[in-house]
């Protein structure tokens, strides 16, 4: 059975900030410009079984990283898990809050490799490639055309997290689980390579059924 979906058939809903996509599956995607105002609400997505929370490039203070903090742990589980991704132009402030909610079951951090972003799922990538293909959601570009490189790629990515047993510590995010590396990223395609990386994930729990 197949667990992925055509993603140039994703509906969508577009805002000035935040941004909010629904990937389909029960998967919702949000992009926050500013923390804390555009932290989901409770009520917008009340069916969907995953979030992907996108807080690359966002500067906040310690008040904004409480506030990541406290969302994270109101509406994060094992059952309904929220994927952050994060880089190094996350502020200092909120990579802090990162290490204090690690501990929250359901959580997953997806962040480049090699750089002071603690995370669970570190993803090899160019930084220049990265803001670019971060630019170009924003810009109209359609999210599948960011993330589906290759048809074969991501049945691929989940067939392997899936033969591999994704464990509880790994669904937890906790801080005895070290992350898992991506091989490098030829030159190609403009891709997400985050984004691309936790839809392969939930698509991964949900072919474990574990969601």
């Amino acid at each position: 059975m197949r667990f992925w979906i055509p993603f140039f058939a994703l509906t969508s809903v577009l805002s000035a900030a935040p941004f909010r996509q629904d990937v389909g599956q029960g998967l919702v995607y949000f992009r926050a410009h500013q923390l804390p105002a555009d932290l989901p609400g409770s009520l917008v997505a009340p069916l969907a079984r995953s979030t992907i929370l996108d807080v690359r490039y966002v500067s906040g203070d310690a008040a904004a990283a409480a506030a990541l903090s406290a969302w994270l742990k109101a509406n994060t589980s094992l059952k309904k898990p929220v994927i952050l991704l994060a880089n190094t132009g996350t502020s200092a402030a909120l990579l802090a809050g990162f290490a204090e909610a690690d501990a929250i079951p359901g959580l997953v951090v997806i962040g480049p490799a090699r750089s002071r972003v603690a995370t669970d799922i570190a993803v090899d990538l160019a930084n220049r490639r990265e803001r670019k293909a971060y630019d170009a959601l924003e810009s109209g570009v359609p999210l599948g055309t960011l993330i589906d490189e290759n048809p074969d790629k991501p049945r691929n990515d989940e067939a392997r997290l899936a033969k591999d047993h994704i464990s509880d510590a790994e669904l937890a995010a906790s801080s005895d689980t070290g992350p898992l590396h991506d091989s490098p990223r030829a030159p190609g395609p403009l891709i997400d390579a985050e984004l691309q990386r936790a839809v392969q994930f939930y698509h991964a729990l949900l072919a474990l059924k574990r969601l």
